[in-house]
């Protein structure tokens, strides 16, 4: 059995201060230095349409950041979307921790099991509310509320009509502006 090495959110700075990731593009989830994948057309159109949606819908209540970092515990994901509390800095000196993150969306079209399985229990663990996936091969958006220490103990899938987000119950979301058009 082969024992990896785990990385800490701050060995992972002191990699990527010593220049060795350089042009590469990864992210670190479970202590884990990961390849992300490459982004395809369809993944690129859906985290701009539901970042700009989103921006629209949530105007001066939160901030919608596009594929950047945050910091959990042993990982600093790059989630497409995450709506996140307003910064005075506007998280020029960190990253957003999870007590700054409202949800968090992942659009998933190649990675689903990591997505579904990986990633939600690295959230859940790191108490993220609510955790979105917008399943593009099966055109659902997954909703994962009820953080655990081993996952979401609620999990809902939804294909149209509206929703609303635990932190803004008061904004209805259209699902169908959400998942790619058929």
């Amino acid at each position: 059995m082969k024992t990896l090495y785990k990385w800490s959110v701050e060995d992972y700075y002191q990699i990527i201060e010593s220049g060795v990731l350089e042009g590469k593009s990864v992210e670190l989830l479970e202590g884990e230095i990961i390849a992300m994948s490459p982004e395809n057309p369809i993944h690129s159109s859906r985290i701009d349409t539901i970042a700009d949606y989103l921006r629209d819908k949530l105007k001066d209540q939160a901030k919608v950041r596009e594929a950047h970092p945050i910091t959990l515990d042993n990982s600093e994901p790059e989630p497409d979307v995450a709506i996140v509390r307003f910064d005075h800095n506007n998280y020029s000196d960190r990253h957003p921790y999870p007590q700054d993150i409202y949800w968090l969306i992942e659009v998933s079209n190649s990675t689903l099991s990591k997505d579904l399985e990986e990633k939600s229990v690295t959230y859940a663990r790191n108490g993220i509310a609510e955790y979105w996936v917008i399943d593009l091969l099966n055109n659902k958006l997954w909703i994962f509320t009820q953080p655990q220490q081993n996952g979401y103990a609620s999990t809902q899938k939804v294909v149209t009509g509206n929703i609303n987000s635990l932190s803004f119950s008061n904004i209805a979301i259209e699902v169908d502006r959400l998942l790619p058009k058929k």
